[in-house]
């Protein structure tokens, strides 16, 4: 007789039900609609651990692949009487494995019943079925020749499939089809660090389900999402970290650190020493610390002639690479030949003890040197060495094992790092007028005069004002981008055109930023004022001289930082931080962004063609706040396993997340810019609220060349609502702040203006230590997103086109009803449309709940991982090389005149069409003008006689028979329609256009 067997280990992160933040929860299992078993319940626990065996009886062996085990989780409410839905599984029998021995742990996630419920958390499970002789499954079955089993199977899978087709109209549960593994072995010991820690063991990743998502046939409201290759596709995974596991078996850092791998280093921390011995003939010592473990050797600065030297420098040695169970510190004096032996101290590692933050740091203590024989010896060396994780505060700043190549110089761009961005304010400078302007000449009576008004590497300047007089009167204003903290100064000269290419300078004034008045609403600008003109200083032995005036020319100004505007440093599609720049008018936060790096796979060698390597490294950028991991040395499968956090003010922002290699470390020339392996970007609208998404994405990058993937780069995301009234009430709040809709800027000096703040972003972050490099800093920002390119143009057509899409299949089903194509359908609408007219105060009510039922037909499609870039939407899939060739050229071109020659006869051909579809748009509207114009008599004459008669008509007759009438005409029978054009059509048709007025 065979058997199934079903073992219920634990389950974690379970749905409070009870009331008290807490559940009592056990679990049912129902096999092919028989009597249900069930397990213990386990009180007061939202991590329950059963390690129960729930064994059923299969009757038909043969017929196992096409039943389902229906796991269900319960909250035991009042002692048995009353239970609470806390989540479900479906496990198809396909997807079992042939024994025992083959049969692993799998954890599953739970699902919802309905559309409302609330469930999160997994379920451990082990699944497999056995024969009373403890043969293999699979193998006790009759064997048959290969012909008459592949007939057996497509039979089968016909079957499955009539079955599934049959019951499409029951409620869709998901179903895991899982691919079992081998068993796990038992996880590894590692000793030392203050006792044998023993690693907890990973779940089995789960194939990604989705069979769950397949769609029926498709109607015209249902959400569409394009196919790509799946090469360029997410992959789901399932790594061990413990916010997913429910911080079982994990220490207290899990609670804070808890969506990446833990990994474990050695800290040593040498601070300083005292009383050192004097090594050298001349009595001098130049100290520095060696610190060795295994092969990898860290060394601190030497410092001169100094016996009580001071090093805060802190190695960090990951346990992964241990080679050692010693660790041995040596003081060296630095010599022109071979280094001398100060005094070394030892440690044994399994006496090091263990430091889990948020403990405090571990107090360093003083340490007697030993000589080569273990005799303690004249000075101390203060250290402190502890076993800890990359949540360590000191981590980013430690010198680590796997850098061990780099050079002191170079180790600081390898360290991760935050940066934030410049505060930014728009600088509004109004230009009105100038007084008693004096020209060089006196006989030239009055000046041509402009003005010139700079800011940092920002210049503008006036129209030259046309009357030649002492006055000016320019009344223009100007935007420019200012950063805190206001260290520059705007510059406003004013010259006059003497002749075409020579100017000379009448006066200038320069005016500090910090002085500058704040502005923060549209209320009223603050007052101009007058100032006074000065004349530029010459040298002593210039040929031109100082002149001497006893009274200053005037100029009247107006200028104010504008704190309510929010100063763009990316697009508008995809921006990280809509805030304006005042901090008085920032919106209270909504939550928080958690984001974990985890590692990347399968990366490009970035250098060298044959053999080479990357040192790869991520950035994140979401609002002004960046993070930097650590470069990675020789590694395409780099783990970096590094956590941050962004507050969150608004849903509908977008995170970008990129990689590149590190071309610094090497001090090469030649590999100076650090070279793009990709990036992410990930709209925070788009992912629900405390749930945790872990994915491979795809690193795409379009080059000359083509589209290339990079690699693949796991991330970790969790978004947590704090404030869900504010984040609702962000949907009906305006996207950008209130200046920008009452004195709105025009879309051309917004993009003049994102190019300078772009700029001094760039500048301020390549300033730091280490700097995060300008290449770095415009891929992340897409600062020629706005740039020509035919491949984005053709993407965007066809966005439009797939939107008309829509249009289009709701007139194709208004002419399949009209045609009586399903006279069921057709019925139908007849019977709605005599309904609404009779009653048409049902007609809002039946159109919003019609709205209602596509949103709820279409939440089973919903999308089920976060968006990433599509390449087939981008057209960078099969992109022409010519066209890639033009978008990647610099502007202004550099190529030979052919190529720009083809691309403008090119060009020329698809603004001919252009062309031709704007001049018909603009002849029907010429046509719908001409209605009443009376440029055609006639027409017009017919038509308003038609419309007395219509309204005269429609006054004397009730409106509902005026609409059945007009309805049932529309939708008559093909019988009573002919295929030629009707009246109205021929009618518009033959209104004149202006078409003909064209040269």
């Amino acid at each position: 007789m065979a058997k199934l067997v079903v073992e219920i280990l634990d389950a974690s992160d379970l749905m409070p039900k009870d009331g008290q933040g807490s559940a009592s929860p056990f679990v049912e299992v129902d096999f092919d609609k028989k009597q249900p078993l069930r397990t213990q319940t386990k009180h007061k626990d939202l991590n329950p651990v059963w390690n129960e065996k729930l064994v059923f009886d299969i009757d038909n062996p043969r017929d196992l692949p096409n039943r389902t085990i229906d796991v269900v989780v319960y909250n035991d409410h009042k002692g048995g009487h009353h239970k609470n839905f806390l989540g479900r599984v479906r496990i198809s029998g396909a997807s079992l494995p042939p024994s025992e021995s083959e049969a692993a742990v799998q954890r599953y996630p739970l699902d919802k019943r309905g559309l409302f419920s609330h469930i999160k958390g997994d379920i451990a499970l082990r699944i497999y079925p056995v024969l009373d002789g403890g043969s293999n499954f699979f193998a006790a079955a009759p064997k048959e020749n290969g012909v008459e089993s592949a007939e057996r199977c497509e039979h089968d899978e016909g079957e499955v499939y009539e079955k599934k087709t049959k019951k499409k109209k029951e409620k869709e549960v998901r179903t895991f089809h899982s691919i079992p593994t081998a068993a796990a072995a038992p996880p590894p010991v590692f000793p030392g660090f203050g006792g044998n820690y023993q690693a907890r063991e990973r779940p089995v990743a789960v194939e990604q389900r989705t069979d769950f998502a397949r769609a029926g046939p498709a109607v015209a409201m249902q959400m569409q999402i394009p196919r790509q290759n799946p090469e360029f596709g997410l992959v789901e995974t399932r790594p061990p970290v413990a916010a997913r596991m429910g911080y079982r078996g994990v220490d207290k850092t899990a609670s804070t650190y808890d969506l990446v791998e833990q990994m474990h280093y050695l800290y040593v921390n040498v601070v300083k020493a005292r009383n050192l011995p004097v090594m050298d003939i001349s009595g001098s010592l130049d100290p520095y610390v060696e610190v060795k473990l295994g092969n990898y050797k860290g060394f601190t600065k030497h410092l001169e002639k100094n016996q009580n030297p001071v090093w805060n420098q802190i190695f960090a040695f990951s346990k992964e690479r241990l080679q050692s169970n010693l660790i041995e510190i040596t003081v060296k004096d630095k010599d022109i030949g071979k280094d001398d032996t100060v005094g070394k101290v030892f440690f044994d590692l399994s006496e090091v003890p263990v430091r889990v933050p948020p403990d405090s740091p571990l107090a360093p203590q003083w340490y007697k040197l030993e000589d080569k024989k273990g005799m303690k010896m004249q000075g101390e060396v203060m250290l402190a060495v502890w076993m800890g994780t990359q949540a360590d505060e000191c981590f980013p700043e430690a010198w680590h094992s796997d850098a061990y190549s780099v050079s002191p110089e170079s180790l600081a761009h390898t360290r991760s790092k935050v940066y934030f961005s410049p505060k930014l304010y728009y600088l509004r400078v109004n230009i009105i007028e100038a007084q008693d302007l004096l020209p060089w000449e006196k006989d030239r009576g009055g000046v041509n005069a402009f003005a010139k008004i700079q800011l940092g590497n920002q210049v503008k300047v006036t129209k030259t004002f046309p009357a030649r007089s002492l006055n000016a009167i320019w009344n223009e204003e100007f935007i420019f981008v200012a950063s805190e903290p206001f260290e520059d100064f705007i510059i406003i000269t004013v010259e006059d055109r003497v002749a075409p290419g020579k100017d000379e300078i009448l006066g200038r004034i320069i005016i500090p930023v910090r002085e500058l008045p704040y502005r923060l609403d549209h209320a009223k600008l603050p007052p101009p004022r007058w100032f006074n003109l000065f004349m530029p200083q010459f040298g002593e032995g210039g040929a031109e001289k100082k002149r001497e005036i006893k009274f200053a020319s005037k100029i009247h100004l107006c200028l104010c930082l504008e704190a309510g505007y929010h100063v763009l440093d990316e697009s508008t599609h995809f921006s990280s931080d809509l805030q304006p720049s005042a901090k008085v008018l920032k919106k209270p936060s909504i939550g928080m962004l958690e984001v974990g790096i985890l590692s990347a796979r399968n990366l490009l060698p970035m250098k060298g063609k044959d053999g080479g390597t990357t040192d790869a490294y991520c950035v994140a950028k979401y609002g002004n706040k960046w993070i930097r991991t650590r470069t990675l040395l020789d590694s395409l499968a780099p783990k970096w396993n590094e956590q941050n956090t962004w507050e969150v003010y608004d849903p509908c922002t977008v995170i970008t997340i990129g990689v590149f290699d590190n071309c610094q470390i090497s001090g090469s020339k030649d590999d100076s810019k650090d070279k793009r392996i990709g990036k992410v970007r990930i709209r925070l609208s788009t992912l629900e609220a405390d749930r945790i998404y872990t994915h491979y994405y795809p690193l795409l990058v379009l080059s000359p060349s083509g589209l290339k993937k990079h690699g693949e780069l796991q991330l970790a995301l969790r978004f947590t609502c704090t404030a869900w009234v504010n984040m609702v009430a962000q949907y009906g709040r305006p996207l950008l702040p209130k200046m920008h809709y009452v004195q709105p800027i025009s879309v051309l000096h917004m993009d003049g203006l994102r190019h300078q703040a772009m700029q001094i972003v760039a500048q301020r972050l390549a300033r730091a230590e280490p700097p995060l490099r300008r290449e770095v800093v415009e891929y992340m920002l897409d600062v020629d997103y706005h740039m020509w390119s035919l491949r984005r143009s053709k993407a965007n057509f066809y966005r439009i086109m797939s939107l008309l899409s829509g249009v289009t299949a709701v007139c194709k089903l208004y002419n399949d009803i009209c045609n009586w194509r399903n006279p069921v359908t057709t019925c139908l609408v007849h019977v709605l449309f005599l309904i609404l007219v009779c009653y048409p105060e049902l007609i809002l009510p039946t159109v919003f709940f019609y709205l209602f039922v596509i949103g709820v037909w279409n939440y089973r499609y919903r999308p089920r991982h976060p968006p990433h870039m599509d390449a087939r939407l981008s057209q960078a899939e099969f992109a022409h090389p010519d066209e890639l060739m033009e978008e990647f050229d610099t502007f202004p071109t550099t190529q030979p005149s052919e190529f720009v020659r083809a691309r403008y006869d090119r060009l020329r051909h698809v603004a001919g069409r252009v062309q031709t579809v704007a001049g018909d748009l603009a002849t029907q509207g010429e046509r719908a003008q001409a209605i009443l114009s009376w440029r055609d008599p006639r027409a017009t004459a017919i038509f308003i006689i038609f419309s007395l008669i219509c309204a005269v008509f429609i006054y004397v007759t009730p409106f509902q028979f005026v609409a059945v009438i007009v309805g049932l005409y529309l939708l008559r029978h093909p019988r009573f329609r002919h295929k030629m054009p009707s009246v109205p059509v021929n009618f518009f048709k033959r209104l004149p256009s202006k078409s003909d007025m064209l040269l």
